[in-house]
């Protein structure tokens, strides 16, 4: 009983031993395929890298190109990432790319993504700095997130408080809501703004109907604006019309004056008929008695055609008259 359980001592032993030089012998190919691995190093400052440690991985589009080689502060106290990056990756990698810190999966190992470059820059070398990308780190964006929630909360209380306002019928909203009245006088006035607005549309075609007829040659308002003789003749016109008022005026004045005069001057032959009653009736009557001579005088001469004496004379003279 004592050898076989020596012996199975010894066999477990051997296969400890084997597993150890196994598992010593795949990492040290693994190292040594690392070390006949051709690198080069570039550098990059944060201000903070979140928990980034020496080791974690270097990502160009999304493919592992590196590892961090070291993580130091500087005399900022800020910190100086220094990157081992693959020698074939290196004409990739430009010099105005940039690198940010990102996060394998939302809560993942920390990693370095280089990204951005043009390239009609020219390639990075050994202990150039890439600048960096400034991004929200997870606590951040976390923070934002929940400052984001209570604003909304807020907010979703507010509009609670306003949509009981509104059924209420308080405010102008409710009241519009809730009061029929109002509502008529909204709708009564949006109805005149409509139909002044349908009134400017028409006035705005009359004047762009107005303005066409201004530009097409041969039309009267065009003539009126670009034709000097008609334009002319039209200043004339006033001038004329202008002169014809000036007269009129004078005229007016003057008759103005003169019925000032005759009403002031009663001893003048007008004043005395307008203002001396005896002197107008006897003129009245002076002129009846004229008309009574003049009918009397119509009648004698009348009386003497018909008479056989001057008969023959009127004959005669009727004749001369009509011979000239």
């Amino acid at each position: 009983m004592a050898t076989k359980n020596k012996h199975a001592i010894r066999v477990g032993l051997f296969i400890f031993i084997g597993l150890i030089f196994f598992t010593v012998g795949v990492l040290a190919i693994g190292n040594i395929n690392k070390t006949f691995t051709k690198t080069f190093l570039i550098k990059t400052v944060f201000d903070d890298v979140s928990g980034l440690q020496p080791g974690n991985n270097i990502w160009l589009s999304g493919v592992k190109i590196g590892t961090v080689k070291e993580i130091n502060f500087n005399e900022n106290t800020q910190v100086e990432v220094i990157m081992k990056i693959e020698k074939k990756s290196q004409q990739y990698i430009r010099k105005n790319a940039k690198a940010k810190i990102s996060s394998e999966g939302l809560i993942g190992n920390k990693i370095i993504v280089i990204s951005g470059g043009t390239p009609d820059s020219a390639p990075v070398e050994n202990g150039d700095a890439l600048p960096i990308e400034k991004t929200y780190s997870t606590e951040k964006m976390m923070n934002t997130l929940q400052e984001n929630n209570i604003n909304m909360l807020t907010i979703t209380d507010n509009l609670k408080i306003m949509s009981e306002k509104m059924i209420e019928g308080q405010g102008t909203i409710g009241k519009l809501l809730n009061d029929e009245t109002l509502y008529k006088n909204l709708e009564h006035t949006v109805a005149t703004l409509t139909r002044a607005a349908e009134n400017t549309q028409e006035l705005t075609a009359s004047v762009s109907n107005f303005t066409k007829k201004l530009n097409e040659k041969g039309g009267f308002a065009n003539d009126l604006v670009t034709d000097t003789i008609i334009f002319n003749n039209i200043r004339q016109s006033v001038a004329q019309l202008k002169e014809v008022i000036s007269t009129a005026d004078e005229f007016a004045n003057n008759l103005k004056d003169a019925s000032v005069d005759i009403n002031n001057n009663t001893n003048s032959p007008l004043g005395i008929l307008l203002h001396d009653e005896k002197s107008a009736a006897s003129l009245k009557l002076s002129i009846q008695n004229l008309e009574s001579s003049t009918e009397k005088l119509d009648e004698t001469m009348e009386a003497l055609q018909h008479n056989f004496l001057l008969k023959g004379y009127f004959k005669k003279k009727d004749k001369n008259d009509d011979t000239e």
